[in-house]
């Protein structure tokens, strides 16, 4: 009994027949480049600090293979960073680099802070009392003669070339009085 060459035809769709499903090539570079970037957000994780991965959302599985990456020197550190990479691949990146993004950008907002005192102090030197006004205005809880003396001793250092102790004071005095605000 042979079976007839059309019988076996019947089970196979007609081309009209098959579903529109899109299929989106990806090019081997591109998934180079993927995979690049993923190690390198790993590679960021691994040189964060214990308190910093915390603040990042990673299961148990990623932050022991970070954990361990932080451990390991030289070749292994590579290998270990390829791992975490591929570990990535298989997650939601959003939430950690958001995160990252978070914990970066707050060093930089610390930086800003930190300059706008350093300006806010060279001001105190070089202005007098009208500048302390302006710092009593901003911070109502400044002990004026404190700031008084604190200035005044940075002048002399400064004039007498001498280490600037008091240009330092100044900067932390005023550091925790925008903390204490």
């Amino acid at each position: 009994m042979a079976t007839q060459p059309e019988d076996w035809l019947d089970d196979i769709p007609a081309p009209e027949e098959e579903e529109d499903d899109e299929i989106i090539w990806v090019s081997k570079s591109e998934i180079k480049r993927d995979a690049e970037i993923l190690k390198k957000l790993g590679a960021e994780m691994v040189d964060l600090s214990k308190n910093e991965l915390e603040r990042i959302p990673l299961d148990s599985q990623l932050l022991e293979a970070i954990e361990l990456a932080q451990r390991i020197k030289r070749e292994g550190r590579r290998r270990q960073l390829q791992l975490i990479g591929k570990l990535l691949r298989s997650r939601d990146i959003e939430p950690i680099t958001e995160a990252l993004d978070k914990l970066k950008n707050r060093h930089n907002q610390q930086a800003v802070f930190f300059h706008k005192l350093e300006d806010l102090r060279t001001r105190l030197i070089e202005g007098g009392d009208e500048v302390i006004e302006d710092v009593v205005a901003l911070f109502p809880h400044t002990d004026r003669q404190q700031l008084r003396a604190l200035v005044r001793n940075a002048k002399k250092e400064r004039e007498g070339n001498k280490p600037p102790k008091a240009y330092r004071q100044i900067f932390q005095y005023l550091k925790e009085l925008s903390e204490s605000a």
